[in-house]
């Protein structure tokens, strides 16, 4: 393939497009992010530092919590105060288990502060009141003297923290609430009055979008509300066939490979289609398309609990990481965010747990090589349909990055890249596998890794890579 660059100036791609999940799901939050302050694993304040200096690697922008469909069954209330009197509530969603509430807004609170990035919360449309979601923004963000304030204070937090991100429902059309898109946009409307500015720094409101290819929803919701929004929420997950029957995520025949990558191909027509309706509504492109949830969803994990959607992570999955940042990529005017599900042991996730035992899956390395394009000026994207390639090309502070994707099983791909501006190769990294499902686990933690890639060559402004099949590369060049 042969990719020929122009000078011409591209939209910043958002470090918001390599956003995190995290919900009350399975073992995401207990045992994968949180293990409380008594745990024998190493940790500051309950926090994994294992799984919180991996994520730091990766440079993680945003999480979003605490959910997903726990997100409309959740009381903030719930999760404040001293542990021994949280409130124990049923996760119906979920497994039904026991949650406990130890983690709670203190504890996310905690977390974002380790990481060091910003804080995406979902509000509760569904079961939850205008006045809950009111109290729960003033005890967040209220500097001054007021009641929520000072029930944060009494709680040991003197100063406000910073919310830059707040989901006004989530799924609304389905475990949020059942709700028609001409109610849902009256009630985000009225929800997202009391979504007050207490401080300096403005909240990013973001209104329920649709499921897949529900392009009536988007309409009316936009018709209706887009004034009082900042951005609008897509969901695709990667299938490899049927929802209901969803293929194995290892052991898997060839077919599956190819019809998971199609199926995350799928998110390059959703977000064209989508952004087609919000220009009718927002011809200036304010409104930012935010896909708070995609990513691989497969059958779990033979004798695990089928509600905690824990499912293993092979070069299959790096493939759709890839292909899928591409595309976000290419649509960086519209898309200001995205969220992958999620962070840890549920769906495609970047890390999986086990007691003391860590593994980064292929999708974390996918990430750790993609991290140079965030806030980067695009300078191409995505690739020719036509051939097993996706690609990225971006600059920033005078830093050409490549980044390209060969998902075919056995053949290797000669990419070259005309105009490259730069002359020297800084560094090539990459990630492959010898079986198409290789996979990470406790036993066999560097099945996959990132090494360094060796055949890369830069001449005369042209970039030539022989890219090893079933692998994702980044080149940057100086």
């Amino acid at each position: 393939m042969k990719i020929t660059l122009t000078q011409e100036k591209g939209p910043k791609i958002s470090k918001y497009i390599y956003g995190h999940f995290a919900e009350h799901l399975g073992r995401c939050i207990y045992e994968g992010l949180y293990v409380g302050e008594d745990s024998t694993i190493p940790n500051i304040n309950g926090m994994r530092t294992d799984v919180v200096e991996a994520l730091k690697n990766i440079q993680i922008p945003v999480l979003r919590w605490p959910g997903g469909c726990f997100a409309d069954e959740y009381h903030w209330k719930d999760g404040i105060g001293l542990k021994e009197n949280r409130k124990k509530i049923v996760n119906t969603h979920w497994g039904g288990v026991t949650e406990n509430n130890h983690f709670g807004t203190h504890e996310f609170f905690e977390l974002i502060k380790q990481l060091g990035c910003e804080a995406y919360i979902n509000g509760n449309v569904g079961s939850g009141t205008v006045q809950e979601m009111q109290e729960w923004v003033e005890y967040m963000t209220m500097g001054g003297e007021s009641p929520m304030a000072n029930l944060r204070r009494e709680n040991g937090q003197e100063e406000p923290w910073k919310v830059a991100f707040f989901g006004v429902g989530n799924e609304s059309w389905g475990c949020g609430g059942n709700m028609r898109p001409d109610y849902y946009a009256d009630e985000y409307r009225r929800y997202q009055t009391y979504v007050r500015q207490y401080g300096q720094e403005k909240i990013y409101k973001i209104a329920c979008g649709p499921n897949i290819d529900d392009y009536h929803w988007m309409d009316r919701v936009m018709a209706i509300a887009a004034p009082f929004m900042d951005g609008i929420s897509l969901h695709h997950y990667a299938l490899t066939g049927a929802w209901e029957d969803k293929g194995p995520a290892t052991n898997f025949e060839e077919a599956h490979w190819w019809s998971l990558i199609k199926s995350a191909q799928k998110m390059d027509e959703l977000i064209t289609k989508h952004s087609t309706i919000m220009d009718k509504y927002d011809p200036e492109k304010r409104v930012g398309l935010i896909v708070d949830e995609w990513g691989s969803w497969l059958a779990v994990e033979p004798g695990t609990n089928p509600g905690f959607l824990y499912q293993q992570n092979t070069i299959r999955d790096a493939m759709v990481a890839a292909v899928t940042l591409n595309i976000f990529h290419k649509h960086a005017e519209r898309v200001h965010m995205a969220n992958i599900a999620q962070t840890v042991n549920v769906l495609q996730s970047m890390i999986l747990t086990e007691g003391s035992q860590m593994v980064k899956t292929p999708s974390y390395h996918v990430f750790d090589l993609y991290k140079v394009h965030q806030d980067a000026e695009l300078v191409a994207s995505y690739g020719d349909s036509a051939e097993p390639l996706s690609y990225t090309v971006s600059q920033k502070d005078g830093i050409v990055s490549v980044s390209l994707c060969n998902y075919a099983l056995t053949e290797e791909q000669t990419v070259e890249v005309d105009g490259i501006l730069g002359d020297i190769i800084k560094e090539a990294r990459y990630i492959t596998a010898e079986k198409m499902d290789d996979y990470n686990d406790f036993d066999h933690p560097e099945t996959i890794v990132i090494k360094e890639f060796e055949g890369a060559s830069l001449r005369d402004g042209r970039l030539t890579v022989p890219l090893p099949p079933m692998s994702v590369a980044t080149i940057q060049i100086a």
